[in-house]
């Protein structure tokens, strides 16, 4: 069944104005008409079957009828991300939305050699992964920050996954070592990590740095692979 993303409050009898894109999804893709159903959350009152009450010029009208999930949220999970090419970027965007996480932050580091990139480019292709793979909530893009100033105000409690491509302890090991909690995962830009960082990140308490395997990956490939080994070690994988 379809599944849309809304940001209107989902209840029972609730009217749903999809935005004009998404109506003419309905209508001119997906050939809805009125009493069709569909399925809509949005990432806090659940999943809800809706209808199509009304189909006007410019957009359609969706009524809420029962609910079929309650509201549920995957682990603590944000991915952070050196700048890179966009379209890897994306791509990366996607898998996080697929693999889980709730964040995905955008870093600057000292080799960070990336093309501008639009966030709510970024905020469409995350909402559409989520739609497509079940997940009641979207993970969210934040602009870009600088490394140092995102670990100078990093949160109590949170640990963080450094991906460090000179060596560290095998990431399953590491992982089921640390234990479960609130976590990020750091990838770094295609040059890597200056000395300087490396040295900083591995000092912080929070740290655990980790090796993703004998081969040097490319950026996106480490963000994927990071992710599947977090969820295959504490991530929720085993419900």
């Amino acid at each position: 069944m379809i599944r849309l993303h809304v940001t209107t409050p989902l209840a029972p009898g609730n009217p749903v104005a999809p935005s004009l894109d998404q109506s003419r999804y309905l209508t001119q893709v997906m050939r809805l008409k009125q009493d069709d159903s569909l399925l809509v959350f949005n990432g806090t009152d659940g999943e809800w079957r809706a209808e199509v009450a009304e189909v006007l010029k410019k957009g359609v009208i969706l009524r809420c009828v029962e609910q079929t999930r309650p509201q549920t949220y995957g682990p603590d999970l944000h991915l952070i991300l050196a700048g890179i090419k966009k379209a890897r970027v994306e791509t990366v965007v996607e898998k996080a939305a697929e693999l889980g996480a709730r964040a995905v932050q955008l870093v600057i580091t000292q080799r960070t050699n990336a093309e501008r990139i639009r966030l709510d480019r970024l905020d469409a292709i995350a909402e559409e992964a989520a739609e497509q793979t079940g997940r009641l909530d979207v993970p969210v893009v934040h602009e870009s920050r600088k490394l140092a100033d995102l670990l100078k105000d990093w949160p109590q409690g949170r640990k963080l996954m450094f991906c460090d491509e000179t060596g560290g302890d095998p990431a399953i090991e590491a992982l089921t070592r640390a234990g479960p909690g609130p976590w990020s995962i750091l990838i770094g830009p295609e040059g890597g990590f200056s000395p300087e960082e490396r040295d900083t990140l591995r000092a912080l308490p929070f740290t655990t740095a980790v090796s993703l395997g004998p081969r040097i990956l490319r950026a996106d490939t480490a963000a994927i692979s990071a992710m599947t080994l977090w969820q295959a070690a504490v991530g929720d994988w085993e419900h």
